[in-house]
């Protein structure tokens, strides 16, 4: 750091595409920390060091990083306050690559001294990291996504136009393959070709990729309005707007853009990323999509629960369940990966909100205790994610677990039920699902829900339903997640998740009403369930529900499957 001028280091988990998830290349908290999470920060001082997360991994950052860290909650003690306190007047470097200008900023607003260095210090001393991934780009055909490139492009130009801006930066993968209507295999889980682009205000792109991801038929299938340039000739394409009027999105692009592009001499004016918003409101085709994908994806999921439920040996451990369930999907029509690692916690283990089972130091499933298995899959025409919690027996379940897990379901039907003007947005709702639980003074740490991409990533924004989303309103097409959950640290944890479409609602108002479609098809187990604490509205709900299940899914499971799940979706 002394080379540096600086007295400590910022290492986020992220990349240079503030993603989710990241190439191994870009593991550096993981590499520094021994910290798996997806979300996270390290702060590295001369003689201290300190780690942060959220609430889905407090319990998995005190495993996984050792006693020289000092283990933080990134809401409880949010890093600048932290730093403020322990050490004022310091000088901080980060990587201007991998930290938005929002969040910068809050390091700068508490008043903190942060330098940008030029280059990372981890990469310095990571003498082992992994080369960066060059996969293919491939065509994402019409027939899934509903609309051309060339529509897309003209509608997001004019929308450049309109606002009197002459291009607009993106970095977010996830809209490049929604644009250009292609997609990768960079990452795992989800199907991107890494890259950045330039959106012009006539509709062209500048595209900054590897030339070894594009085959003559991507070219083809990019047209010639798409100028494809390798990605270290950007800093000079930026270089080169100067007097332009450039949209860079400050919470989700890296902070060195605009830093390049102000001096330049272009005008940097923050927006959202052009893309987002589009690309969470489905086109019919895609909505279409998704329904078919999930109704696929279904019978995998009830063939892995009557496995589970009659078939599974008494030794079977969490990582051995989830490659059970991997196999079924294998099987599966048009099936190309998990959308993300299966979360598969027995017992204790499954009030890890995030837990990531490792073979040889896994769990078994043990008699009598509630077990919690998280996944989901891509396909070409939709992704998936469905939580459920069941109960291994034989015994009963003991009273308190129903109780649990029943307000759980509660507060999952409410927000599957829920009828809402326009202009509602997540956080608006997010309340609805925790009522049962917050009546019997309980609680959980994490957002109701997410919103998911179509054969993109299984987290997608805009929105969200989270008290701390932001206020983006609910539109028709988006596709989110409905997950409210119970976690007893050390006995057990609840989650019960489907995904949800939003839909124009019957309800009619002075203003049109939204509702949504579940388009998750996989029973609830009624052992967990107490009858006693539904309402009858409840109820009728959750049996019309099963009804559902077994009338789409029963005809394509073998006969024994088939009756484990008349059984299991029986009337309450």
């Amino acid at each position: 750091m002394e080379a540096q001028g600086v007295d400590g280091f910022l290492v986020p988990r992220a990349d240079e595409h503030l993603g989710e998830y990241v190439p191994p290349c870009a593991e550096r908290l993981a590499w520094l920390t021994g910290f798996t999470g997806s979300a996270g920060l390290a702060l590295v001082l001369r003689d201290h060091a300190a780690v942060w997360t959220d609430g889905r991994y407090v319990l998995q950052l005190a495993a996984q990083a050792g006693p020289d860290w000092t283990r933080l909650h990134i809401t409880d003690e949010p890093p600048p306050a932290w730093l403020k306190a322990h050490a004022a007047g310091t000088r901080i470097g980060y990587d201007p690559r991998l930290l938005s200008a929002d969040g910068l900023a809050r390091f700068v607003d508490a008043g903190l001294d942060m330098v940008a260095v030029p280059h990372n210090l981890v990469d310095a001393v990571w003498t082992d990291r992994p080369a960066p991934p060059c996969k293919a780009a491939v065509p994402h055909p019409l027939a899934h996504a509903g609309t051309s490139s060339e529509d897309k492009r003209r509608t997001l130009g004019k929308e450049l136009v309109d606002a009197g801006q002459d291009a607009a930066v993106l970095t977010d993968p996830a809209s490049i393959a929604w644009l250009l209507n292609i997609r990768g295999g960079d990452l795992a889980y989800t199907p991107f070709a890494l890259g950045f682009a330039l959106l012009r205000r006539d509709g062209t792109v500048a595209l900054f990729m590897e030339a070894a991801k594009l085959s003559g038929e991507a070219m083809a299938w990019l047209g010639n309005q798409v100028d494809v340039a390798a990605p270290g000739t950007m800093q000079a394409a930026l270089q080169r707007m100067a007097g332009q009027v450039v949209r860079v999105d400050r919470a989700g692009s890296s902070v060195w853009f605009a830093q390049v592009l102000q001096a330049a001499g272009a005008t940097v004016v923050d927006g959202p990323d052009p893309c987002t918003l589009p690309k969470a409101c489905k086109t019919a085709a895609e909505q279409a999509g998704a329904r078919a994908a999930h109704a696929r994806d279904a019978v995998a999921v009830c063939r892995f629960l009557h496995w589970l439920d009659t078939g599974r040996g008494p030794g079977t451990t969490e990582t051995q369940a989830a490659a059970r369930l991997l196999a079924f999907r294998g099987e599966v029509a048009g099936f190309r990966e998990e959308s993300f690692p299966a979360i598969s916690g027995a017992g204790p283990n499954g009030a890890i909100i995030h837990y990531r089972a490792v073979p040889g130091a896994d769990r078994m499933l043990g008699a009598d205790e509630p077990y919690l298995i998280d996944s989901g899959a891509q396909y070409p025409d939709g992704t998936t994610d469905v939580t459920r919690t069941v109960w291994t027996g034989p015994g009963p379940a003991p009273h308190t677990l129903r109780d649990r897990t029943t307000r759980v379901l509660q507060g999952h039907i409410a927000i599957a039920t829920a009828v809402f003007p326009v202009g509602v947005a997540g956080p608006h709702l997010d309340a609805l699902a925790r009522r049962a639980l917050w009546q019997a003074g309980l609680d959980y740490d994490h957002g109701t829900g997410h919103g998911v991409g179509s054969y993109l990533s299984v987290h997608e924004g805009p929105a969200s339903l989270s008290r701390n989303a932001r206020t983006v309103a609910l539109a028709p097409g988006m596709i989110l997640s409905d997950e409210p959950g119970y976690y007893e640290p050390g006995a057990y944890g609840i989650r019960l998740e489907n995904l949800l479409l939003v839909q124009e609602s019957e309800v009619k108002g002075r203003k049109p009403f939204l509702c949504f479609e579940t388009l998750t098809l996989a029973p609830f187990d009624r052992r967990l369930i107490d009858p006693a604490l539904l309402t009858a509205e409840e109820r009728t709900w959750l049996d019309a529900y099963h009804a559902r299940v077994l009338r789409e899914v029963g005809p394509h499971l073998d006969a024994e499957a088939g009756a484990w799940l008349a059984a299991a979706c029986a009337p309450l």
